[in-house]
C-alpha cells in the first residue's frame, strides 16, 4: 500500500511542474495514455491532470485511482522555484519541490516531514502534445521502482 500511495504522490507532484515550462504549453488539461505507459503491478494511476494559473503560482488539480481503483483527488499550487510548497490530498507527501532543469525538462522532489520520499523526472515533447514522468520511488521492500506514465494533451 505504501507503494501504491508513493506512486500516486509522485505524479501528483510530477504532473503538478509542466506549467512553469512554457505556460501556454501547459495549462489546460491532460489525459494518461495508458497504453505507452509503464505500472508497477498496483500502482495508482492519474487519469486527469488540469494545470491553471493562479496569480504568479501555478495551480494543479489531479483525479485518479489508488491500487485498488478506489478515486484519488490532489491538490498542489506554488511555484517552480525549488522550494517546498504544500500539497493535499497525498497520502505519501505533504510538500513538494520543483526545479527546471531546461525548456522541457524538470526534476520533482516529493517530502514528507521534511524528509525526501521519492523523486520524479517530467518531459515534455518538442511539440508539446504529450509529456512523459519517470518516478523513482522505493517499493514496499524498500528497492527502488520506476514507473512512467505518458499524459496526451486534450
Amino acid at each position: 500500500m505504501k507503494m501504491k500511495s508513493l506512486l500516486a504522490g509522485l505524479f501528483v507532484s510530477a504532473l503538478a511542474v509542466g506549467v512553469a515550462l512554457a505556460a501556454d504549453g501547459w495549462l489546460g488539461t491532460w489525459k494518461l495514455n495508458e497504453a505507452k505507459s509503464k505500472f508497477p503491478p498496483g500502482a495508482a494511476k492519474n487519469h486527469t491532470v488540469v494545470y491553471e494559473t493562479v496569480g504568479d503560482s501555478v495551480k494543479v488539480t489531479i483525479d485518479g485511482v489508488d491500487g485498488s481503483g478506489k478515486p484519488t483527488h490532489a491538490e498542489w499550487t506554488g511555484k517552480m522555484d525549488g522550494k517546498d510548497y504544500p500539497s493535499t490530498g497525498s497520502l505519501l507527501d505533504d510538500t513538494r519541490s520543483y526545479s527546471k532543469i531546461d525548456a522541457h525538462t524538470l526534476h520533482v522532489v516529493l517530502k514528507k516531514g521534511g524528509k525526501e520520499v521519492g523523486t520524479a523526472h517530467v518531459v515534455v515533447s518538442a511539440d508539446g502534445k504529450s509529456r512523459t514522468v519517470t518516478v523513482n520511488a522505493p517499493g514496499p521492500d524498500g528497492h527502488k521502482v520506476t514507473s512512467t506514465a505518458v499524459y496526451d494533451k486534450q
